[in-house]
């Protein structure tokens, strides 16, 4: 089986998670500096030329691979798609949808497809039209979310599909990147435990949030209109569950979180912003440089592999 590293050109099997207006090409080419794949989000641009601006941003400061994350909701999509191919970026990944129509022309262009997917179904169309491997994203991630547990959903997955799989959702440690290669996974997306990371650009209140954060500091709005987000339970987060139950329309609900995470991410709101983050935000406790991050995720990883192994025999 081919692992991440090799398929992507990186030190080690790492894709940083699009994380929407966090992930800059600063941020990116950071994590791509500290051995993993940076990416770029697409999630909160309204111009498509700030992707091109923030492309050129992420090549100026880095000579290693980088990717972009092609939020397939944003309606400049096509566009950036087309983007994409202009500034010969080498690595897509995509979330929120079904990117095929876009597929013939970035493989065309040489660039290497890994979508995020929520269940096997949609991985195994995607393999049809030419994907080189999928990222299965388990409902323990921030942000958007489906509803199949990583440790579910990674297995169903692998078994559905003939490429790498890349799994993500709940990946924070040495333990559960090795929980996440005995699956079959070939890497990890991470996401939420970078936004414990020096260079991460959030608000330094986001972060003093995500230290604080406990197991259960987490919970999912939007379910009711198709739209799951996990977010840390804040005030916000309680007034969209209230709404939700009573079975607000969607203008309702849509005037608590517009705007929501720009809030959280550039202003430090603590009490109105969307603080998206995974599960494992409990177990993010100091601030660390994202080349440590990646290299205590990887070198914890073995070695619970190495040792689960010899207690096995």
């Amino acid at each position: 089986m081919i692992r991440l590293n090799e398929l992507l050109g990186t030190e080690f099997p790492f894709i940083q998670g699009g994380m929407a207006n966090i992930a800059t090409g600063e941020f990116a080419a950071a994590c791509s500096n500290a051995g993993a794949l940076g990416v770029i989000a697409t999630g909160g641009m309204l111009d498509p030329e700030l992707l091109r601006k923030q492309i050129r941003i992420c090549r100026e400061r880095t000579d290693k691979p980088f990717g972009v994350n092609l939020m397939l909701m944003n309606p400049c999509a096509d566009d950036m798609a087309k983007i994409i191919i202009e500034e010969k970026v080498q690595v897509v990944t995509t979330g929120a949808g079904n990117p095929g129509k876009y597929i013939p022309a970035w493989k065309e262009a040489g660039v290497k497809v890994l979508p995020v997917v929520a269940a096997s179904i949609l991985a195994k169309r995607l393999v049809r039209l030419g994907v080189d491997a999928v990222i299965a994203e388990g409902t323990e991630s921030g942000g958007h979310v489906g509803e199949m547990t990583t440790m579910a959903l990674v297995p169903q997955v692998i078994d559905a599909v003939d490429v790498p799989v890349v799994a993500a959702g709940g990946i924070a440690d040495g333990r559960q990147f090795a929980a996440a290669l005995s699956l079959g996974a070939c890497g990890a997306q991470v996401g939420t435990c970078l936004l414990g990371s020096v260079e991460c650009p959030i608000h330094e209140n986001y972060k003093q949030a995500i230290l604080k954060a406990k197991d259960s500091d987490t919970t999912v709005t939007g379910r009711s209109i198709g739209g799951p987000v996990r977010v840390l339970k804040n005030r916000m987060a309680r007034e969209y569950l209230a709404l939700e139950k009573r079975g607000a329309t969607l203008e309702e609900l849509e005037k608590v979180t517009l705007g929501g995470l720009r809030r959280a991410v550039f202003e430090g709101d603590m009490d109105h912003g969307s603080v998206m983050a995974g599960q494992v935000a409990g177990m993010v406790h100091e601030i660390r440089p994202v080349r440590q991050i990646f290299e205590e995720l990887y070198s914890g990883g073995m070695a619970v592999l190495r040792e689960r192994a010899s207690e096995w025999r």
